[in-house]
């Protein structure tokens, strides 16, 4: 049989112990006459009161620590010349960013009125070139889409989006050359971007959507128009012209 061990006894005699114990205690002598000892043992132990504290308890802990605690001493308040100080660097802070910004505010108009100046005085001879790089870029991409479009497999249905998708892109950028063209004299190019127009406008809002049918038909028309021919001659000759303009840009910065 297992005996209760000290920590159970002392549950016991303190009124916390387990029930299994009280039982075991009950039926165990040799429990029993251990129990019976650490009762009378405790019952010689006399608990300790502490001793009351009198009204003057509070004074005297005070007189014993007093000795041992730095001394307060209040200084006078600086405040005036503190706050004089501080408001007076408030005040050359102020007066510093004001300036500052009269400053910035000076340089930013005039490096604004010699911009202006400066492009004022910078020919106009530039937009020409300009004009034609944007269109030898146009010219390319729409020599790509024609050669994708005369080796397109019309049977295949997901080389349709992307074809329409770029038809359409290119018909915006389309819109804006032949404005560009009806300024200059250049039957030639107003002529292809015409037929170009025509044929981006279809493949960008063909009814139903892009079939073989209708690839087929588009197919017949470029080869009719000779559009690929046409675009390619005047995307050779915008590329001439590029050519020509760095030649002299580059002699007139020599």
């Amino acid at each position: 049989m297992k005996h209760l061990v000290e920590g159970e006894l002392v549950g016991q005699a303190y009124g916390e112990g387990s029930a299994d114990a009280g039982r075991h205690l009950a039926a165990c002598e040799e429990c029993a006459q251990a129990y019976a000892e650490l009762k009378n043992d405790l019952a010689e132990l006399k608990p300790i009161e502490p001793p009351a504290r009198d009204a003057a308890y509070g004074e005297r802990v005070w007189d014993a620590i007093a000795d041992s605690l730095p001394v307060f001493e209040p200084r006078a308040p600086r405040w005036f010349g503190m706050g004089l100080i501080r408001g007076l660097s408030y005040a050359a802070a102020g007066l510093l960013l004001v300036a500052g910004s009269f400053y910035a505010g000076l340089r930013w108009q005039q490096s604004r009125t010699q911009i202006a100046a400066e492009n004022k005085a910078q020919p106009k001879r530039n937009a020409r070139p300009i004009v034609v790089v944007v269109l030898s870029d146009h010219l390319d991409r729409s020599e790509r889409l024609l050669v994708e479009l005369k080796h397109v497999d019309a049977n295949n249905a997901d080389m349709m989006p992307p074809l329409r998708d770029e038809a359409r892109s290119l018909l915006a950028a389309n819109r804006i050359c032949k404005t560009d063209a009806e300024k200059v004299d250049d039957p030639a190019l107003q002529t292809a971007l015409d037929h170009l127009d025509h044929l981006l406008n279809e493949l960008a809002n063909q009814p139903g959507g892009l079939n073989a049918e209708a690839i087929s038909r588009l197919k017949d028309e470029m080869d009719a128009d000779g559009l690929l021919f046409e675009v390619r001659v005047l995307r050779s000759r915008t590329r001439d012209r590029n050519l020509r303009f760095a030649d002299r840009s580059s002699g007139g910065a020599a």
